[in-house]
């Protein structure tokens, strides 16, 4: 026996004094409702009602009963339809993990955006380099560059992430650009230490189709894309960026290109989310506007040829 349904259908009836009406309210069969009625009595070892054809009154046992549970029952029922209100609608918090250059770049555009069409949903933007298990963060909704995420997951590519080679119009007038991945070597390059292994990422290149990976000399190590870029933007280094931290810079001139036939695009960045039947609506919104906003979204990467131009531009300025 459903206790918190039959202690419902049980107060309805003492409300309306039938067990005909109240089963009209519920959707139900007076049968199904004496049928309750009967296994809670049995329950509680007391006769709650003195019933007769026309109608059903409550017993001194049945009218104490009333009073101690319907207070309890009412925040009960209260609490239940608010819960069943804050899943259909668009009203609650949405919990969002992602690296902290996605967050600002990528993110905080997009919920902007989100919460003017949905201003009653509040979003908490969790930044963190790791990879985050959401399920036991409580995350709703994760974002991260890379290969695709694995485990009890939903993942959607919103678009393919390119790793470009970039220096600064000063870097190369002081130092020129190399035309091989070979000749990396003999240039001062920024090296990234993976937050979680402490070793440094490999560079990713692309030739002949293939995925080819480097080792390359650091003059310069971090651990944040935007203090990597700050470097490569004052002429420190050459640094491989993703495309979200670079495209900005490029389109302003600010940064140039480097060895654009051997740039990968193997990776992407990915939405993920736990697999769940009871998903909020306003997370599967959420969901619907990231993906509808950001697949193949034209701002964080560049094509083949736009790349091609501004890297002959280092040689015309």
């Amino acid at each position: 026996m459903d206790m918190l349904s039959a202690i419902a259908t049980f107060a309805r009836v003492a409300d309306l004094g039938s067990f005909n009406q109240a089963a009209v309210s519920q959707g139900s069969t007076p049968q199904a409702v004496s049928k309750t009625i009967r296994q809670l009595e049995r329950h509680l070892g007391v006769r709650l009602f003195h019933r007769t054809t026309r109608k059903s009154n409550l017993t001194e046992d049945g009218q104490r009963f009333l009073e101690s549970v319907k207070p309890s029952l009412e925040g009960m029922l209260g609490a239940l339809t608010r819960a069943r209100t804050l899943a259909e609608d668009d009203e609650g918090l949405i919990r969002v993990s992602a690296a902290r250059c996605i967050g600002s770049r990528v993110l905080v555009p997009l919920i902007a955006a989100f919460q003017q069409r949905y201003p009653k949903v509040e979003v908490e933007l969790v930044l963190d380099e790791r990879f985050t298990d959401i399920v036991a963060e409580r995350i709703d909704v994760g974002f991260r560059a890379g290969p695709q995420p694995e485990g009890q997951v939903i993942a959607r590519r919103l678009f393919p992430l390119q790793l470009i080679p970039c220096a600064s119009p000063d870097y190369l007038r002081r130092h020129g650009a190399p035309a091989t991945i070979d000749q990396l070597s003999e240039h001062r390059c920024a090296g990234y230490r993976h937050p979680a292994t402490g070793r440094l990422y490999q560079w990713a290149f692309e030739v002949d189709g293939e995925s080819v990976s480097r080792d390359i000399r650091a003059t310069f190590v971090c651990n944040d894309a935007e203090a990597e870029l700050a470097a490569v933007l004052h002429g420190m280094c050459i640094g491989m960026l993703d495309s979200i931290t670079a495209s900005e810079g490029l389109r302003t001139g600010r940064l140039l290109p480097l060895l654009c036939h051997a740039i990968s695009s193997r990776t992407g960045l990915y939405l993920y989310y736990p697999q769940r039947a009871d998903m909020p609506g306003r997370v599967r919104h959420f969901i619907d506007f990231a993906v509808t906003t950001l697949q193949n979204a034209n701002a964080h990467q560049l094509d083949a040829i736009t790349l091609a131009e501004m890297s002959r531009s280092q040689w015309s300025a």
